[in-house]
């Protein structure tokens, strides 16, 4: 995609000295004339973190990580400083009076002072293993990378501020990034993000996310045009393995929860290539990249709902200055509407009074398009898309609803693919049905990561068996990870009256379930219901069979053969929704087990439990045809 159409010594790459991607703080025309609650919003942000009392992150806190397995403690305090940094130096952008100056300046020392940009979770790519860091091999995560980015960005925006307050700040700078990010990354190819080590490992979202923050660095501290342009060139060999495998219909494996760091950060790494080229670096009328973009809007569901399958949660809110320019770049009206509908569902373009308003992204690398663009995006349409079919062949998920644009009536999503996606659950022939908008069979989602979601024990987590996604059991026996447990004969139809995917799933589940085949069709009959009929074969007479279904809506069992799912208060002011699951009362008995929510991320989207219906067969046959049909 890159790498052979752009040698690095064509390139009319920009100098660091020519480098003004954005207005920095002294050029106040642009900052004044952004709108008046948006700069006060910004403000406001900034007068809080005044009184912040910078944290300490010691030696042992560090040492959680490898000692219990804990993340959170170092992470919430990491990020919370370098969130308290950007609204420091955003505040000083937006009132341009020196008075974050100092504040700002101490925020910055600190994360200099860090012997360690990157997370606990990833030291244990350095030579030392799983211990502190050591400050002898800087080795580069994607928060090393993020922290790079921010710390260039904030000399770059208020960098004669600084020099007022120290003139060591700046070359400190420039070297903490050098040694930290720039030097390794060049020097180095044996970060199995980059895609070399290992010519048959598919690198994930690591890949551009990381080469977005390298490239933002290289642009604007890199003063030796000779190694800006080696680092480019590196950089676009190492993207193209990230693109050139990536699924041709843009499909995101990792879910839609991860696309803003995977289609969205390679988004961003072509527009700094881009604009760093005075538009020569140019591939936006390729059907991948427009794919890819626009994979986030054919997985909404409805207002802040998207299919989550794998790690992601089902609960996302799109960085909507990012969709829009994304959209503009592809000429896409439909996404640019997105990222316009995303900023007022946000209230970007008219914060809230008050002190408790949330800045848009979590990275400073995103406020600063978003603000360049906010004026044209309050001025343009905006709307959710919601497309009425979606089928993406490659990583094979299919969506349909009754009309497109609405939320009304049924939905469904369902998905084939295999059990070694990246952030896979064990999930194949996994479905998730709404009703006018609110969920009713679920996708859990995803816990707080620990290090036990990226270990050997991976699966040992509920929220990644298939018994806990809306799957069969066989004799106890659930799906198994790994590339050879997949689906297989994967069909798709839609018309004007239904849409239909049907797979055969039986060799996702290990050999001793028996299977011989499990043929699964999910369909959407328009304005009427949806149908899920299983038809299989094993090859020996099983002791037991379930057919396992999630939810978050209060469930009644009261009538045979009909499971009726009500409105329930979920989170956040959410709510479960309604409707009706009827299955053959001579087939199976019902029953419900309450399955606790005590981790505070899944909570946030499904509050303090969800619901597993099992459906047990009464009389398990060595070869049947099952039927489930929900309606209103």
């Amino acid at each position: 995609m890159l790498s052979q159409r752009y040698a690095p010594e064509s390139l009319n790459l920009v100098s660091k000295a020519d480098w003004q991607p954005y207005p920095t703080a002294q050029q106040r025309d642009f900052w004044t004339s952004l709108p008046d609650s948006v700069r006060k919003a910004y403000i406001r942000r900034g007068e809080v973190a005044l009184q912040y009392d910078w944290p300490a992150l010691p030696a042992t806190l560090f040492l959680e990580v490898a000692r219990i397995g804990n993340r959170i403690n170092y992470e919430k305090k990491y990020f919370e400083r370098r969130g308290k940094l950007v609204d420091l130096v955003l505040a000083e952008c937006m009132e341009g009076e020196g008075r974050f100056v100092d504040a700002a300046a101490n925020g910055l020392w600190t994360l200099l002072e860090e012997s360690y940009w990157g997370l606990p979770a990833h030291v244990g790519v350095q030579v030392a293993g799983r211990t502190l860091p050591d400050t002898a091999e800087p080795t580069v995560d994607l928060f090393a990378a993020e922290t790079g980015a921010l710390v260039a960005y904030t000399l770059y925006l208020i960098g004669p501020q600084l020099d007022e307050v120290s003139s060591v700040i700046r070359p400190r700078v420039e070297r903490e990034i050098d040694y930290r990010i720039l030097t390794p990354n060049l020097e180095r190819d044996d970060f199995g993000w980059m895609g070399f080590a290992d010519p048959n490992h598919r690198p994930n979202n690591w890949n551009p996310w990381i080469h977005s923050n390298w490239l933002t660095c290289l642009l604007l501290v890199e003063p030796d045009d000779a190694r800006r342009k080696a680092s480019v060139g590196k950089i676009m060999r190492s993207l193209d393995k990230f693109i050139d495998p990536y699924p041709t219909d843009g499909g995101c494996d990792e879910g839609p929860g991860y696309w803003g760091r995977a289609g969205a950060s390679m988004y961003e790494c072509l527009e700094l290539l881009y604009m760093a080229t005075d538009g020569q670096v140019d591939v936006y009328d390729e059907p991948l990249v427009r794919n890819m973009g626009q994979f986030i809007y054919r997985v909404q569901i409805s207002e802040d709902y998207f299919v989550n399958f794998a790690d992601a949660s089902a609960i996302i809110e799109p960085e909507a200055g990012l969709v829009y320019n994304y959209g503009k770049r592809i000429n896409d009206p439909d996404m640019m509407a997105m990222g316009v509908w995303a900023a007022h569902e946000q209230n970007l373009f008219d914060p809230p009074p008050g002190d408790n308003w949330t800045r848009p992204n979590k990275s400073i690398a995103r406020e600063l398009p978003l603000l360049v663009s906010i004026n044209e995006m309050a001025d343009a349409p905006g709307y959710a898309p919601l497309p009425r079919d979606v089928w993406l062949p490659v990583i094979e998920v299919m969506t349909a609803r009754d009309q497109d644009r609405s939320t009304d009536g049924f939905y469904v999503a369902a998905k084939g693919g295999h059990n070694a996606e990246s952030h896979n659950h064990n999930d194949i022939g996994q479905f998730v049905v709404f009703i006018d908008g609110l969920p009713v069979l679920i996708d859990a989602g995803v816990e707080t990561y620990s290090m036990k979601t990226f270990s050997d024990r991976r699966y040992e987590i509920w929220t990644m068996q298939s018994g806990y996604h809306n799957l069969p059991t066989i004799d106890g026996v659930m799906q198994a990870p790994g590339q050879q447990f997949a689906a297989r004969d994967v069909h798709y139809q839609a018309d004007e009256t239904q849409a239909e995917m049907r797979l055969d799933i039986a060799r996702s589940y290990p050999p001793e379930a028996g299977l011989t085949s499990w043929q699964r069709t999910v369909r959407l009959e328009r304005g009427k219901g949806i149908t899920i009929d299983d038809r299989y074969q094993l090859d020996h007479a099983p002791q037991s069979m379930t057919m396992n279904l999630l939810t978050a809506s209060a469930t009644d069992l009261s009538q045979p053969g009909q499971i009726t799912l009500s409105p329930r208060p979920v989170a956040a002011g959410r709510q479960a929704g309604s409707g009706i699951v009827i299955y053959d009362a001579a087939q199976f008995s019902a029953a419900i087990e309450p399955v606790a929510i005590t981790d505070e991320r899944l909570g946030s989207v499904w509050g303090d439990q969800v619901f597993r219906i099992v459906l047990t067969a009464t009389n398990p046959a060595q070869q049947d045809t099952w039927s489930l049909r929900v309606t209103k």
